[in-house]
């Protein structure tokens, strides 16, 4: 049996009222949603603002101290097309920043629960109290163009990856065609934003050269009005001495880039397989050669998304708590100590504040309580066990950690004085103790 997982918390604003949840409400991954579900980005959202800073602030002090006096240097119609152009290609470029950052990068949906395991019967009977053993492998293997390739299983999304998928651990996603987390963006890069992502860093690389050759074109200008130096003419336009420098280190970051996206789309990797895997090693299943390549990645038409963030959900129903017994696990139970897909058998712990439930011992919320008297008057047997209990609260020798029944089974005795006790509880009856003495002794 698969234990059922935990509700999501769903949106603060919709506690209180009945009605479904839209799925963007109960989503369990740890993207923040905008607009109702209609935007998705990753936690770092954050540094999306920043991005969007290194890319305006240099751009207005163009426009406002370069790109406005070159208008009065030219013909009215070209100085104006250097500001024009400018505010397009910013205004462009932001463009497909919001369209990296703002839609799904291919998130596969998750599974509610663990694929059957391989060789399970769910006729066979098992027994009594036992848990049928879960045999999930790890890594299967599938065929891709004739060469062999390895899949995994996802323990968080509860699924074998396609190919080419892996799970973010940022975002806590599986994405289809996983090429990295870009923190700029705040965003994963995958099937469905990859064409985005690289046209939005070759625009940022073009918006970088085109302000370094305007800078010194301005520059320029001033050495041949004023018949001066290089050196006199930047001291009289600092903002383009600044600007250049700017633009120069950022053409380095973007530009190199988008020449190592360049190499990648012409081989057809990804980041996360050209460092993982290494394909110059051994033969790329995903190669079509150079055309078909960036045929696939510019010319392709973008699958929509597995996911309507908009779509409504019930609510989860609360959890009820379940026998131990009968391989099921409560709500307050813990978590798992062992892998499932290693095939092995689900070791749970965290119990309780005493530890694992033992033979001869009740639960917490069950445990008796014998006063002093009473105890004296206790048969050797239960005198031990009770007081075992209550110092240590597990069995040194007789724990079940790694019992293969799954049955919880109390001795007798002890079973008889916790019933005797809640009787004499309910009723109040002052004589409880000697007739448990009396009913101990004949036992």
């Amino acid at each position: 049996m698969y234990v059922v997982p935990p509700p999501q918390r769903s949106d603060p604003r919709s506690e209180g009222r009945s009605g479904d949840l839209r799925v963007y409400q109960t989503w369990k991954g740890s993207n923040i949603f905008f607009l109702q579900g209609r935007l998705i980005f990753g936690p770092d959202v954050r540094s999306l603002g920043l991005t969007i800073f290194l890319i305006v602030a240099p751009i207005s002090v163009f426009c406002v101290f370069v790109a406005r006096k070159l208008m009065d240097d030219y013909p009215h119609h070209l100085g104006i097309s250097i500001m024009v152009v400018a505010v397009t290609f910013t205004v462009y470029d932001l463009l497909l920043l919001l369209l990296t950052s703002g839609r799904d990068p291919g998130i596969i949906p998750r599974n509610a629960h663990p694929p059957e395991p391989e060789g399970f019967d769910g006729n066979a009977d098992v027994g009594a109290g036992q848990t049928p053993q879960l045999r999930l492998p790890r890594i299967k293997e599938v065929e891709v163009n004739g060469i062999t390739v390895k899949i995994k299983y996802c323990d968080t999304c509860m699924l074998y990856r396609p190919p080419r998928c892996s799970h973010c651990s940022i975002c806590n996603n599986c994405v289809e065609r996983f090429d990295h987390h870009c923190p700029w963006v705040g965003q994963c890069i995958g099937l469905r934003n990859y064409r985005f992502f690289f046209m939005f860093v070759f625009s940022t690389t073009l918006l970088c050269i085109y302000v370094f050759a305007f800078c010194w074109v301005y520059i320029r200008r001033i050495m041949d009005a004023e018949y001066t130096t290089i050196w006199k003419a930047m001291i009289k336009t600092p903002a383009s001495i600044v600007l250049i420098i700017y633009t120069f280190i950022a053409m380095w970051f973007v530009g190199g880039l988008t020449a190592f996206h360049l190499y990648l789309i012409s081989t057809n990797q990804t980041t996360y397989e050209n460092f993982r895997y290494r394909y110059d090693r051994r033969a790329n299943p995903y190669n079509k050669g150079v055309v078909d390549n960036f045929k696939e990645i510019f010319c392709s038409s973008i699958l929509p998304s597995k996911n309507n963030f908009r779509a409504m959900v019930p609510r989860e129903p609360a959890l009820p708590t379940r026998s131990v017994g009968g391989g099921f696990m409560s709500p307050n139970m813990g978590k798992a100590g062992d892998d499932i897909e290693m095939g092995r058998k689900t070791v749970w712990g965290d119990v309780g504040p005493g530890g694992d439930l033992t033979e001869g011992q009740l639960p917490n919320n069950d445990r008796i309580n014998v006063k002093d008297g009473e105890l004296a008057e206790l048969s050797p047997d239960i005198r031990t066990t009770v007081e075992d209990g209550d110092r240590v609260g597990i069995h040194p020798r007789r724990s079940s950690w790694g019992r293969k029944s799954g049955s919880w089974d109390m001795s007798p005795e002890l079973t008889a004085l916790a019933a005797r006790i809640e009787s004499n509880r309910a009723g109040g009856s002052g004589t409880s103790s000697s007739n448990l003495t009396t009913e101990n002794r004949q036992t």
